[in-house]
């Protein structure tokens, strides 16, 4: 697990997660990155992988939104641009082992790897995030400042969320196997020395406005009832144009239909959190093994995550790409290694129930072995 200067996760949780920065010299020592800066450039060109790239020219930033072109990439400029690639995790196995580092932190509330390359001066701006984030340098260095203001008035017209009067506290050059942590709404800037890149571990914090949304959606998909809006005593009225009280009575009955107890609040969570952003897909195999080949190949090599898998667990029910599945405690003995763990040893003898979950899983995409 990574190095948080002596500091225990659990003394971590208590002191610092989303109250306080911490600067840990030497988090992971050894550590000068996962890809080189024409690999990440490669990456932004893959149209299923999120990236962006922000210039800064004369006091103006311009922001474009990829997939980018490699040859538009190898004209930038020598200073103060910056290339940003989300979801680096579901592309190299290395990204998905660097996200294992802080498991300390629970799956659900982690969202993904970014990987970010800029030559000396660029950065993306002054700004504020909403969520939880750990900035691990690889190569090269960055110059990061840092506010508790609460002034987050933006600069107008400006293709990006940039404060417009950052007053900086503090600040440090990080080097390779450096990080900071930084807990939500902490203003920040980063400025790179020189051609360096930087890996963002970033956590995901919903808004209440998305969370009530998304969970009224799920109601929707899953809340039946019976009945249909009646008024046999309907009586006439002087203005035929006014909604009357009986009307808005009756909707008002009717609406009180709606609830909603744990388990749904525990189906809607694992759904939501589990299912995939719109721009992943799965692969499913194109000559798929039969299913006796299959646990065959799982007694002799175990199986794991495909790296664009999300997998969670609660009451004894798995969530995995937003599908839920309901196991026996045996099942769920077995399948909580491949949660916790992203992957499976290798397995002498599997149940039915569990060799089935794992098989369909497989035709899905959802595992490799």
């Amino acid at each position: 697990m990574i190095s948080l200067s002596g500091i225990t996760p659990k003394a971590f949780l208590r002191d610092y997660w989303q109250k306080q920065p911490l600067l840990v010299r030497n988090a992971l020592p050894g550590f000068n990155g996962l890809l080189t800066r024409d690999e990440l450039m490669a990456l932004a060109c893959n149209e299923d992988a999120q990236s962006r790239l922000v210039i800064q020219r004369k006091g103006q930033w311009q922001l474009k939104h990829g997939p980018l072109e490699y040859s538009d990439l190898t004209k930038l400029p020598e200073t103060q641009w910056t290339l940003l690639v989300q979801g680096v995790n579901h592309f190299l196995p290395s990204a998905r082992d660097l996200l294992t580092q802080f498991r300390f932190i629970p799956h659900a509330r982690l969202d993904d790897l970014m990987v970010s390359y800029a030559p000396k001066g660029g950065g993306i701006g002054p700004h504020f995030d909403s969520y939880d984030v750990f900035l691990l340098q690889g190569m090269g260095s960055r110059r990061w400042q840092i506010s508790a203001q609460l002034d987050d008035e933006f600069i107008a017209d400006a293709p990006l969320r940039i404060l417009k009067n950052f007053q900086p506290e503090q600040e440090w050059v990080l080097n390779p196997g450096d990080m900071l942590y930084l807990p939500p709404k902490y203003a920040h800037n980063g400025i790179a020395e020189n051609d360096c890149m930087t890996y963002s571990i970033g956590f995901r914090a919903p808004s209440h406005q998305e969370l009530i949304t998304q969970f009224l959606i799920h109601l929707q998909d899953n809340l039946v009832t019976d009945g249909w809006y009646s008024d046999p005593d309907l009586q006439m009225q002087s203005h035929p144009s006014k909604i009357s009280a009986a009307m808005q009575s009756q909707v008002n009955s009717i609406l009180k239909k709606i609830k909603w107890d744990r388990k749904d609040i525990e189906n809607f969570l694992g759904i939501y959190l589990s299912e995939p952003k719109p721009h992943v897909f799965f692969e499913q195999p194109e000559k798929p093994l039969t299913m006796r080949a299959f646990l065959q190949r799982i007694s002799e090599n175990g199986v794991r995550l495909d790296l664009k898998s999300r997998i969670l667990s609660s009451g004894g029910k798995f969530y995995i790409n937003g599908e839920v599945v309901e196991v026996s405690a045996a099942a769920y003995k077995t399948l909580i290694s491949l949660a916790d763990n992203h992957e499976l040893p290798p397995v002498s003898e599997l149940d039915q129930e569990t060799g089935e979950i794992l098989y369909q899983w497989y035709i899905n995409g959802y595992i490799k072995n």
